[in-house]
């Protein structure tokens, strides 16, 4: 076998709290980069069994073919044996406290177990974007200083600033809301990885969170 033909494989790591929408955005890159607009209806997403991780992807990208091996928290083996080459930190849009649980749970996790490359790309997700709701007026308040279960776009690309991330996008893996634009970003920065200047930046991308 000609060993130099074999693609170059990078690990992502999915993290977040149970119930984000993590299986489902797995789901969701199963149907590669469809659909092409936010206007068609839903594709029936496929189910995936936690027992058959890592889910592993087979791409092409600037002429050449990469494989991406998906984990999440469910993966059979422990996540934090793990050596992941790319980090996405998880969160549901429509719950604050997922949000929250990002810089007090899972960046910490990140940093005790996978920090023996200071060039690891860390994402944060929304997911579910599709639930996101306007804040009340009684929520807000006269102040105006409360906030709402949902998070706001500028909240979310603020955690990730703060956080030191890469990238920040959201989502629907449901309806495949914004996807497309997602999925790429994925795809780009994993194959970023293999390269060697690497996947990291000096601060947080926004992509498509319009």
């Amino acid at each position: 076998m000609d060993y130099t033909l074999l693609p170059p494989e990078v690990t992502v790591l999915l993290l977040g709290d149970a119930e984000v929408g993590k299986s489902t955005f797995l789901s969701r890159l199963t149907l590669g980069v469809r659909p092409q607009n936010d206007d068609l209806p839903p594709y029936e997403l496929p189910t995936l069994r936690d027992n058959d991780q890592p889910f592993v992807f087979d791409i092409t990208l600037y002429g050449r073919p990469y494989r991406l091996n998906f984990y999440d928290t469910s993966s059979p083996t422990n996540y934090t044996l793990l050596h992941p080459n790319f980090v996405i930190l998880c969160y549901d849009i429509s719950s604050r406290a997922s949000l929250e649980a990002l810089s007090s749970t899972w960046l910490p996790i990140v940093n005790k177990h996978f920090n023996y490359d200071d060039n690891l790309p860390v994402m944060v997700l929304g997911l579910k974007r599709d639930l996101r709701k306007q804040w009340t007026l009684v929520e807000v308040g006269e102040d105006k200083k409360g906030k709402g279960a949902s998070v706001m776009p500028h909240e979310g690309l603020q955690t990730a600033s703060t956080m030191l991330c890469d990238h920040y996008a959201e989502c629907s893996a449901l309806t495949g809301e914004l996807c497309r634009e997602v999925l790429e970003d994925v795809a780009k920065t994993s194959a970023k990885t293999t390269t060697e200047d690497g996947a990291k930046s000096k601060g947080p991308d926004m992509c498509a969170i319009m």
